[in-house]
């Protein structure tokens, strides 16, 4: 059986002891009403994960001792996404969840032209970001940024394959048809697609436009799509 698995914020590797925050010792004590001597594991998001063992079960300061120490190296292939803010919160939830679950390296709310909602809630939004990396199993943790508004991520961005996905007419490349590279970004436009203006700046910048498929697709949805087939599309990886 699968030990509990819980995210530090910090980890120094001289650390043999560790006080948990209070929300972590309270699940540990009172939901899980796990006791001294049991063992759990710990990651800080950074590729560390600690095997620990209970060494006070106080509920607001729980003390463990860290037992084992691996390192777990970062993916050799990193996937950013670039993605609008939209209306509906539970919706851009849903996709940090699936994106952390896949594996995705980096998520950027983008500030579009069309972009209509851009309050952004980045604590509550991180947190999902680490369950999602919890439940998969992950070490990792993606990094989430604050928003961004559209050119300043144009200006920005280094990778070797850059990729806009739109709904505009105009010469497309299917992203299934791509070979994956070993660092890329891909932007997901608002409800209402990004405007004419927007691609021709992405275009401008060296962005390849692209299609995700046939289909008219929620922003939410777009991403995902666009994760898995650069996250996890077996083939061979090009610099």
């Amino acid at each position: 059986m699968a030990l509990p698995f819980f995210y530090i914020g910090t980890y120094d590797k001289a650390q043999k002891s560790l006080v948990l925050d209070e929300d972590t010792s309270r699940h540990i004590v009172q939901v899980l009403r796990m006791k001294a001597g049991e063992r759990l594991h710990l990651t800080d998001g950074l590729g560390h994960l600690l095997l620990a063992e209970i060494a006070d079960d106080h509920k607001k300061h729980c003390t463990v001792s860290v037992r084992e120490v691996k390192f777990t190296p970062a993916a050799e292939r990193k996937v950013s996404i670039a993605i609008s803010n939209i209306k509906n919160a539970s919706r851009f939830e849903w996709f940090l969840e699936k994106a952390g679950e896949i594996g995705v390296t980096e998520i950027i709310p983008l500030v579009c032209e069309r972009t209509e909602k851009e309050r952004f809630r980045h604590d509550r939004m991180n947190a999902i970001c680490i369950s999602a990396m919890l439940q998969s199993q992950q070490v990792w943790l993606p990094r989430l940024s604050e928003p961004q508004a559209f050119k300043q991520v144009l200006e920005q961005r280094l990778e070797n394959a850059k990729f806009i996905a739109h709904c505009e007419e105009g010469p497309k490349n299917s992203l299934a048809g791509q070979t994956v590279s070993a660092s890329s970004i891909i932007l997901i436009g608002p409800e209402g697609d990004f405007t004419p203006a927007e691609i021709d700046m992405a275009i401008a910048k060296g962005f390849m436009p692209v299609t995700l498929g046939e289909t008219r697709l929620r922003t939410e949805t777009a991403g995902i799509v666009a994760a898995v087939w650069l996250v996890q599309t077996p083939s061979r990886i090009s610099e």
